[in-house]
């Protein structure tokens, strides 16, 4: 027997001039805290400009993250937010996007993995928010471990990808006859013809 799961549409909030959400699932006014717990609740949701339909979607999340990180525990340093926005504009700017975007799902993952495991030690049922925050605290050393490993394996990735770029643009370069720096080529250069010699300067009398 074949069974069809049934796809939730997309949540659809709309953003008013007087800055007022409103959500036409529920057909009521929310707020920032609403959208919030939609997020945490894993819902799909779209906020678009009640009069342009622009998708308003990237500014009210960053709306969350400010208002969170003006908060007691915020997740970004000052140097960590001058080192993101130290990107933007940068030729690797889509890089830096999808690095920050692979690693946090990759916390994500071991996350998952350690909440399967709490199951199994509890024979399939999920921990309470007090015993879960106790085996994260237990757990704390080891996911440190894990996610600097993880790190550390990044960066020499990221470091060899750097050196294959670079050899890939010297052997490019290398079929030119002018380099980067605007200096002839040594193996082109004396396949150059030769320059023709001007007349002499006449003699002062």
């Amino acid at each position: 027997m074949t069974t069809t799961t049934k796809k939730t549409a997309e949540r659809l909030i709309k953003k008013y001039p007087n800055r007022r959400l409103y959500d036409t699932e529920t057909s009521t006014y929310i707020t920032l805290t609403d959208v919030k717990q939609l997020v945490l609740d894993q819902e799909d949701f779209k906020v678009i400009d009640a009069k342009s339909n622009e998708d308003l979607t990237r500014s009210i999340l960053l709306q969350i993250i400010l208002e969170e990180e003006s908060g007691g525990l915020p997740m970004f340093s000052s140097s960590m937010l001058s080192q993101i926005i130290r990107f933007y504009g940068h030729a690797m700017q889509g890089m830096m996007g999808t690095y920050l975007e692979k690693n946090i799902q990759a916390f994500i993952d071991i996350q998952a993995k350690l909440a399967d495991q709490s199951k199994n030690l509890y024979e399939g049922k999920a921990m309470n928010p007090e015993v879960w925050s106790q085996f994260m605290n237990m757990q704390a050393p080891m996911m440190q471990g894990m996610m600097t490993s993880y790190i550390e394996q990044s960066k020499n990735m990221f470091v060899q990808m750097q050196e294959q770029m670079q050899n890939q643009a010297k052997t490019m370069f290398a079929t030119f006859p002018f380099t980067p720096g605007g200096a002839v080529n040594a193996n082109n250069a004396s396949n150059a013809p030769a320059t023709p010699q001007g007349n002499p300067e006449p003699e002062k009398k």
